[in-house]
């Protein structure tokens, strides 16, 4: 997420290191006959690409962390919506990106020093139309096909369980909202990337209290009626807020029905997970006031894999070997997970040593770069 300007700075900075090791910093391979990738300097106060319009298709970026703050890189589309985006890229890295943009217009990039605001923004061109991956390609089709029926499933199962959440700080029953804050989130997690893609939506649902807004903008969501129920206790509008929370999570089930996600989407996503692992539940930025951070660890790293499990067929056929190594790193990340288990759920945060967190550390690490070069095979 974007907008985390104290908590999320200090995190990402903690996490660069690790982040440099699980990610390639080589530039991202363009299709056969496809101009190489726009390479990004991002400073602390600009964002210059070698070049502002690109043809219709795989559009391939290399974004160089060239200033002193973590920053992120964003491609929107009308109306805000993220069509593709790289983050926690710390000072000295170089990160890839590839999104598909089949059809012509004009686009926004943006670099954000600091992970916070608007961003330095620009218009980006694409010119001409072109075919979608998923066109002539059985195999594509069908892992956005696949993917698409997990999203909505998620998305139902979320909007029953933070219903029950919803109902249960209405009628003040703490323990039982308590209960449900972590497993309702659940759903939320395991769908982030295609979540966030909807810029005005996260915020609402997820933002956190020391998040940059604007002015008259409430501090509303998960996060803010995590708080009510840990530390100030239920407070006059909980219960209003419990009915914004479930407006904001109807509407943005509404927005995702519709949605057509593209196979580079899949393959980004699915690292853009494990990049939260990175930066918020392994630093516990994430669940603050209630300390459930690893039930939101488990479900990026469900999400995570069920974007790679839909690719797998592409994967297997145009790389074996690293559908292997895929399998082999998730299985040592999973029983790692199972070690913290308590019950139905997971040891909270605080109960957490040193040597548990370098452990979870080192485990996602090892993930994170098999999966970075997923994008790359899919864009070949």
């Amino acid at each position: 997420m974007s907008a985390r300007p104290v908590l999320a700075a200090l995190a990402a900075t903690i996490a660069a290191g690790f982040l440099a090791g699980c990610t390639s910093t080589a530039p991202t391979a363009s299709a056969p006959g496809a101009p190489g990738p726009v390479t990004v300097t991002a400073s602390d106060t600009a964002c210059d690409l070698s070049a502002t319009s690109a043809p219709a298709g795989t559009v391939s970026f290399s974004i160089r962390n060239a200033g002193s703050k973590v920053t992120e890189f964003y491609v929107y589309g009308a109306g805000d919506r993220i069509i593709g985006e790289v983050e926690n890229i710390g000072p000295g890295l170089t990160r890839p990106l590839s999104v598909e943009i089949p059809q012509g217009g004009t686009y926004t990039t943006a670099c954000k020093p600091g992970m916070v605001g608007d961003g330095l923004r620009a218009p980006f061109t694409v010119t001409g139309n072109a075919a979608a991956a998923v066109e002539g390609d059985a195999a594509l089709a069908a892992a956005v096909t696949g993917y698409q029926r997990y999203t909505n499933s998620q998305i139902e199962a979320l909007v029953a369980k933070t219903g029950e959440f919803s109902e249960a700080v209405k009628r003040g029953d703490v323990p039982a909202a308590q209960a449900l804050f972590p497993v309702s989130r659940t759903y939320w997690e395991r769908v982030e990337p295609v979540a966030e893609s909807f810029g005005d939506i996260d915020p609402k649902i997820d933002g956190r209290e020391d998040d940059e807004r604007d002015p008259g903008v409430e501090f509303t969501g998960y996060h803010r009626l995590e708080k009510d129920l840990w530390v100030t206790g239920l407070q006059p509008d909980s219960a209003a807020m419990a009915d914004r929370l479930m407006a904001d999570v109807r509407d943005l089930q509404a927005r995702t029905a519709g949605v057509q996600l593209t196979p580079l989407q899949l393959a980004n996503g699915a690292k853009e997970l494990l990049d939260e692992v990175a930066t918020g539940k392994i630093t516990g930025e994430e669940d603050r006031y209630s300390h459930t951070d690893l039930w939101d660890f488990r479900a990026n790293v469900d999400g995570s894999q069920a974007a790679i499990s839909a690719l797998r067929p592409v994967i297997d056929e145009r790389d074996p070997v690293l559908g292997q190594t895929l399998d082999a790193r998730f299985a040592e990340l999973d029983r790692l997970l199972e070690t913290y288990r308590q019950g139905d759920g997971f040891k909270l945060y605080t109960q957490l040593t040193p040597d548990d967190t370098r452990k979870m550390t080192e485990s996602v690490d090892a993930v994170s770069e098999p999966v970075s070069q997923v994008a790359g095979i899919i864009a070949a």
